[in-house]
């Protein structure tokens, strides 16, 4: 039995105002020339297929595309959601979708049986079980009680969500056990799962989901299932050191801190797991392709026009062996001991003649950090909200129009939640 295991697809993802639908559509016709090539007999989406609950056009399209080509391959498709997944909108077209081949899970159900799917092959024949478990709301698994402390409500919650698992396997096992007296095979079970689990490294573009109530799930509490596919935290990595127990990551880019440290390996990934004889046998990483070329660059000026000028006689090397190459987006972070009011133009200067688009231009974290706790060597109880608004704004470069057009938008955000904040405190006195 193959599977591919994959996760955090984000449709209809938006990147600091660039779609991401041709990196997407271009992943969805690799994903399934990958699964004819390796011979693959299922595929698991472990959460966030869309980045919205009410994802754009495309981004549906995109997603009706990929059940399609699976069905046209023969394979079976299963979708977990994720805390970006809409309940309602997976489940407008579930009961379609499962005429294609298609099973959606899109929340915990009391029905636990529903979490419980036969996997099969692409002959059609029984290959392992699954506990489809998706992103656990907590209203769907526990039940708040008045008077908890935090503390209380972090341990209920981590009990609840462990329950449940545990419930949904002991019904895998007996589904497994009753095939096995029938057919004398013993078959995998795989789990699924998306939320954080203990010890992981998250990036930039993971959002917290019990925010203040849980931070992680400890891996000792996953059932002793075969394999445990995770979505949820965009960086590919195993949890525990164990090699059942995985994170796919997610397939394009979301944030530029997940970029490989070098360019010309992308560390994105799906895993192609193997099992057989009732275990798993081998989890191989297929590398994703990187279909936007996109670049972090740090260090001082001189630094950086140094590796801008590498930059581009790479690009005139791809341009000369090929077509004309996309323009690289670009993270530049400026490591300089001087307040360059000018940046913004320094910049630009130097990319000038490149094929390369400035997403993104800042400061290094760690000079806006010196820098704050340097000023006048005050503490921040002596500081005003307004006071530490404004010195992280005078961190950032807010130079064209449509950057001070995002300032005003958080300096007018920022106020009104100042307000309601005072207004509260002023009729609870």
């Amino acid at each position: 039995m193959r599977i591919i295991h994959t996760s955090d697809w984000h449709l209809g993802r938006f990147f600091i105002n660039k779609s991401r639908q041709p990196e997407h559509q271009l992943f969805i016709e690799w994903l399934l020339q990958q699964v004819e090539g390796h011979d693959v007999d299922a595929v698991i989406i472990a959460g966030d297929i869309f980045d919205t609950g009410s994802p754009p056009s495309y981004a549906r399209e995109l997603y009706n595309q990929f059940v399609i080509g699976m069905n046209q391959l023969g394979r079976q498709l299963i979708i977990l959601a994720g805390n970006h997944d809409s309940v309602s909108t997976l489940n407008e077209s579930k009961n379609i979708l499962a005429h294609l081949n298609t099973q959606v899970i899109s929340a915990a159900s009391e029905d636990l049986s529903s979490q419980v799917i036969t996997l099969k092959n692409k002959q059609g024949d029984v290959g392992g079980i699954v506990c489809a478990i998706p992103y656990l709301r907590p209203r769907d698994i526990m039940q708040s009680k008045a008077g908890e402390s935090g503390q209380q409500k972090q341990q209920a919650l981590g009990q609840a969500i462990g329950q449940h698992y545990q419930d949904v396997f002991a019904l895998a096992e007996k589904q497994r056990d009753d095939l096995h007296k029938k057919t004398g095979e013993l078959l995998p079970i795989i789990a699924t799962g998306h939320l954080t689990a203990m010890g992981v490294t998250a990036s930039e573009s993971v959002r917290d989901i019990y925010i203040g109530s849980l931070e992680a799930f400890p891996a000792k509490d996953f059932p002793p299932a075969d394999y445990i596919a995770l979505g949820h935290i965009h960086r590919p990595q195993r949890v525990a050191k164990t090699e059942h127990i995985r994170y796919s990551g997610s397939p394009i880019p979301l944030s530029f801190d997940e970029l490989s440290s070098d360019p010309a390996h992308n560390n994105k990934e799906v895993l192609l797991v193997e099992l057989k004889d009732g275990t798993l046998t081998r989890v191989e990483p297929l590398s994703v392709p990187l279909f936007q070329p996109m670049q972090v660059i740090k260090g001082d000026l001189a630094s950086i026009e140094k590796q801008l000028e590498k930059l581009e006689q790479l690009a005139q090397t791809d341009i000369a062996s090929g077509p004309e190459t996309l323009s690289t987006w670009l993270s530049i972070e400026v490591d300089t001991q001087d307040y360059l009011n000018d940046l913004q133009q320094r910049i630009q200067a130097l990319t000038a003649d490149m094929n390369v688009e400035i997403l993104q231009l800042r400061r290094a974290r760690k000079q806006q950090q010196q820098r704050i706790e340097r000023e006048d060597k005050e503490l921040l109880a002596e500081l005003t909200p307004a006071d530490v608004f404004q010195r992280r704004l005078a961190s950032e470069v807010f130079a064209s129009d449509e950057e001070q057009a995002r300032l005003i938008r958080l300096k007018k955000t920022f106020a009104g939640i100042v307000h309601e904040l005072e207004t509260e405190l002023n009729d609870e006195d």
